[in-house]
């Protein structure tokens, strides 16, 4: 039998993991909880993976768990969710909409929405948990379910890695995840090699010499001098990367001073750089370094800019063996549901898990806006604006086909390894 036949008949009690699926996932989008504070989320997920007869272990990097599902010798295969939400006021006045609050690391109160889907994400992991527990006798080896945190800041995977995942999990052979994506409910589309962007976040600061707007001459003025950068910045990617590599450089946030006739000491800048290959990057970051430190030189600036890289996100570069037999179980069970994704800009730390464990990995992604909406959108040419992507508070993946879908396609995708007369 292939991937996709066992597959079929492993979903075929989908109906019966339904409704609590779909419960927990109201749950979920209403009670949504910040990177690095996901404990009620937590406690749900290995509440529902002890039901279903996991072996849990919890706690790891801060609020992760993981489930493990000894079956019998064969394939070790991880599928990964993340659970943490934003801090987003949520738009979408669904019944099940958050209203909730939390405090973020800065002592700030925000409100918070699981406005990027990562609730569909623990939700359809669940339920193929669910799933394949129940169908043992359907498929041979071991899965490990894991549910990491603060994938929104980019140390979620690193944390879990650093508190010992390795000595957790047994020899993994293949790691899978996958997105929910503003495309049409009940796509899934995949791809090899990069697929989403290698991203990095810069604090700059840069000095001057203050004193009162009306004697200019005799300071170094740091809002010309960030000034000056934001300039010179924009033609990094204009002029300094190949025509045809993708690479982007955002000046976020640029702020100095509190009163227009003082010239402040210093200006700080903010920006994220973003592309598809580690040398690019290395580039970008030159380039950044160098335009920053010749502007201060220019200025007669009193001290050396000081740079702070934080918010790192590795590439995310499928592996093209395990991508190839994802598609090939995709294509043979979803049939023309199933199709390529286009490239992402956006950025991710889940592979950071499978480089510390030293194995391949894929990670695709699936449709979450209901198909009539989305075709509307493209008839009128205006899908950019009449269709929330992640991020936006007005973001509402519909529950179904979305929760079938993304359980459909971690237990194919899964089978593809463990399926017992599958490829080896």
């Amino acid at each position: 039998m292939t991937a996709a036949g066992s597959a079929s008949s492993v979903l075929a009690d989908l109906a019966a993991v339904r409704p609590w699926q779909e419960d927990l996932y109201r749950d979920l989008h209403r009670h949504p909880e910040l990177s690095h504070q996901e404990h009620r989320t937590a406690e749900r997920v290995a509440e529902r993976l002890r039901q279903s007869g996991f072996r849990v272990y919890d706690g790891i990097g801060g609020t992760g768990v993981v489930g493990i599902l000894a079956n019998s010798a064969g394939p070790t295969v991880l599928m990964r969710a993340d659970m943490d939400a934003l801090p987003v006021r949520e738009a979408t006045g669904l019944p099940y909409a958050s209203t909730d609050t939390a405090t973020d690391a800065d002592g700030n109160e925000v409100p918070v929405m699981h406005a990027c889907g990562h609730d569909v994400h623990v939700t359809s992991l669940l339920g193929a948990a669910q799933l394949l527990a129940d169908h043992t006798d359907r498929w041979r080896g071991n899965v490990v379910a894991l549910f990491q945190p603060a994938e929104e800041m980019g140390d979620g995977a690193r944390g879990m890695a650093e508190d010992g995942l390795a000595g957790i999990v047994p020899a993994v052979d293949v790691a899978l995840a996958q997105h929910v994506l503003p495309l049409p409910a009940g796509y899934v589309g995949t791809r090899s090699g990069p697929v989403l962007s290698v991203a990095e976040s810069l604090r700059i600061t840069v000095y001057g010499r203050g004193g009162h707007g009306s004697m200019p001459q005799t300071t170094v003025d740091p809002v010309v001098l960030a000034a000056m950068i934001v300039i010179r910045l924009q033609a990094v990617v204009a002029r300094e990367v190949v025509p045809g590599e993708f690479a982007v450089l955002t000046v976020g946030s640029l702020q100095a001073g509190m009163k227009s006739n003082i010239i402040p000491d210093s200006a700080v800048l903010q920006l994220n750089i973003r592309a598809y290959s580690e040398q690019t990057k290395a580039d970008l970051l030159a380039a950044i370094r160098r335009i920053v430190t010749a502007e201060c030189a220019a200025s007669g600036s009193p001290k050396e800019p000081e740079f702070e890289q934080f918010a790192a996100f590795p590439l995310t570069d499928n592996d093209e063996q395990a991508t190839t037999r994802v598609a090939a179980a995709f294509a043979e069970f979803f049939g023309d549901r199933a199709g390529e994704l286009p490239r992402q800009t956006a950025s991710e730390d889940f592979s950071d898990i499978p480089t510390a464990l030293g194995t391949c990995y894929t990670y695709w992604g699936i449709g979450g806006i209901d198909p009539t909406r989305y075709q509307q959108a493209v008839e009128a040419g205006r899908v950019s604006t009449d269709v929330p992507v992640n991020h936006n508070p007005r973001f509402a993946p519909v529950i179904q086909p979305t929760l079938d879908v993304g359980t459909h396609a971690l237990v194919v995708a899964a089978l593809a390894w463990l399926a017992p007369t599958g490829p080896q």
